[in-house]
């Protein structure tokens, strides 16, 4: 088997930059593919100052950070991705655009055994895996937010994906980038977002019905629980609109009202009030 040395990612929002860099810091040749040259551009800047982020921490030296950027590539171009061993999709958590892409994808990608991976968080993978048409090499590899920090990664086979597929994958995340894979079956949800969104739901009905203030909420479960952060400041880092998304996506499939969106969530993406990426969501940020 092919050892993954060159890299290709799809979206470079949030996620996408994020996997860029974990890539190139394990010293992968990275193509970042996004929709135009504006955002490839805004991509290779996110990317940078998330570098410098780390530099100025101590955690890399400048010399780090220009060889990292050395070896990314940002581009418009989907067809760059053809030489690719393996390529991420981290676009947006839309189910047709993913679609399309993977669609794409099997026919772009020219190694008969390179690996096609999506870091969708709820959309199902044997979907991919079929419009592909190399449905064995096709699983789901999701990362967590932000990627060049956060330890854990869900690999996600479908019925389709190959035993060598998905042994090559998990050696991949714990040799070549360093993370720790749990395997998870092809559900919407997956692990960590099963038990996870109906939790930040649930903080969001509360906050609809007036139980509390955003704030008191959050230094609840900070404070009383001993979490890291509250659910609804999490919701803003996540992004309003993802997680309404997976919402809806774990609501179609097993029909739980737990897992619907509640109409202030609804309301709130409509406004465009989406979180931490674009500067309000339960809380404002410059």
């Amino acid at each position: 088997m092919t050892t993954i040395e060159r890299l290709g990612v799809i979206g470079g929002g949030l996620m996408g930059s994020g996997i860029t860099e974990v890539g190139a810091r394990a010293d992968l040749d990275v193509v970042t593919v996004e929709v135009d040259d504006d955002a490839a551009k805004a991509a290779a800047e996110r990317v940078e100052t998330s570098l410098r982020r780390a530099e100025q921490r101590g955690k890399i030296t400048e010399q780090d950070v220009a060889a990292t950027l050395e070896r990314i590539t940002f581009t418009s171009d989907l067809q760059a991705l053809a030489d690719r061993d393996l390529v991420v999709e981290a676009a947006s958590e839309e189910e047709q655009t993913k679609l399309e892409l993977f669609g794409r994808l099997g026919r772009i990608v020219q190694k008969d055994d390179a690996i096609l991976a999506s870091n969708t968080s709820s959309i199902p993978i044997v979907k991919l895996g079929a419009i592909s048409g190399r449905a064995d090499r096709v699983m789901g590899v999701h990362f967590f937010n932000p990627a060049p920090v956060m330890k854990l990664v869900e690999l996600i086979p479908s019925l389709t994906t190959s035993p060598q597929t998905m042994e090559r994958m998990q050696g991949f995340v714990e040799g070549t980038l360093g993370k720790e894979p749990i395997e998870a079956t092809d559900r919407a949800g997956f692990v960590v977002n099963s038990l996870l969104v109906p939790y930040l739901l649930s903080a969001i009905r509360m906050y609809e019905a007036g139980y509390a203030s955003a704030t008191d909420i959050d230094s609840g479960m900070v404070l009383g629980c001993g979490h890291p952060m509250g659910p609804l400041a999490l919701s803003d880092l996540i992004g309003l609109d993802t997680i309404r998304a997976i919402g809806i996506s774990m609501y179609e499939e097993f029909k739980e009202p737990l897992y619907s969106p509640p109409p202030l969530l609804d309301r709130m993406v409509d406004a465009g009030l989406l979180g931490k990426k674009s500067g309000h969501g339960f809380y404002p940020y410059d």
